[in-house]
């Protein structure tokens, strides 16, 4: 009953709420279509009988979710994997990218927090740098960044990585400088009482205490790069992953296709997060503690 109450039904009930705006939102949005359809075809129609037009359009401004699950549907179970039109393939090819990126940007973004923590320089000079990167829109330096390795010959996964790169690291780089100074004075004192080495302090006292900022920081970090993965396909104009099937969409004005591709590069997101989300879990078990 407890989970039921304080979990299962504050989701339903937010799902549910959310479905009745979408409804409202798309009979508000692909009415005024519907209207001008039956005008030109000469027909005299009553709210009622354009009310279930507007849930049947071809190209609507707004999908309605069952096209959606139709369209997912037909582009996940009933197209083969290995085929062009199906967005297990498109999200397989993302899924790539996100993960040499998101590797990328967690060893980049630990091995940037422990310099920082431990290097008063480091401290003050790249760390007002790296909060300074994430000012720029990454939808404005992704271009620059495709051009420019394009220019020297390095195309394909790469490029697409670094921009998830980019992204990625922020958040873990803020995440463990905050765990790894998160040890309290008396702690780091006792470890001086014992007369441990730098590298004892950082092991049996920095990192442990780090993980629980490490982990949620994972979890932002990897759904973040699944975004870049995405972004990066946009200014190539490629013909496979996410982010070209959202680009071939725009271009066609087939826009039950761009919202199931959302729908999708958000079920791979929560998909990547629950992952971490469960080595979480395991870690901090193995460590002897509660999650």
């Amino acid at each position: 009953m407890t989970t039921l109450r304080y979990r299962i039904l504050p989701v339903l009930t937010i799902l549910l709420a959310i479905l009745f705006i979408w409804h409202i939102a798309v009979v508000y949005l692909n009415l005024p279509f519907t209207r001008d359809q039956a005008a030109r075809a000469g027909q005299q129609l009553t709210f009622s009988e354009l009310l279930p037009q507007t849930f049947a359009q071809e190209r609507p401004v707004l999908p309605a979710p069952h096209q959606i699950i139709a369209e997912l549907w037909d582009t996940t179970v009933n197209k083969a994997i290995t085929s062009k039109r199906s967005l297990v393939y498109h999200a397989g090819i993302t899924l790539s990218a996100t993960l040499l990126g998101f590797a990328i940007g967690t060893a980049l973004g630990i091995l940037l927090a422990v310099a920082i923590v431990h290097n008063r320089a480091m401290d003050r000079s790249v760390m007002p740098w790296i909060i300074a990167s994430q000012t720029i829109p990454i939808i404005a330096v992704a271009p620059m960044i495709i051009v420019v390795l394009n220019s020297i010959g390095i195309s394909g996964l790469l490029p697409k990585a670094l921009i998830s790169t980019y992204l990625s690291f922020f958040p873990i780089v803020v995440g463990m400088v905050k765990g790894l100074r998160s040890p309290e004075s008396i702690q780091l004192d006792l470890m001086h009482t014992y007369h441990a080495a730098p590298s004892q302090i950082f092991w049996k006292l920095r990192w442990p205490s780090a993980l629980r900022y490490l982990f949620t920081s994972l979890k932002i970090a990897i759904a973040i790069s699944l975004v870049g993965a995405i972004v990066g396909e946009l200014p190539t104009g490629a013909v496979a992953g996410l982010g070209a099937r959202l680009l071939s969409g725009s271009y066609y004005g087939q826009t039950v296709q761009i919202w199931a591709a959302l729908f999708m590069a958000a079920a791979v997101a929560a998909i990547l997060v629950s992952i971490v989300g469960i080595a979480h879990t395991a870690v901090l078990k193995r460590m002897g503690e509660r999650p």
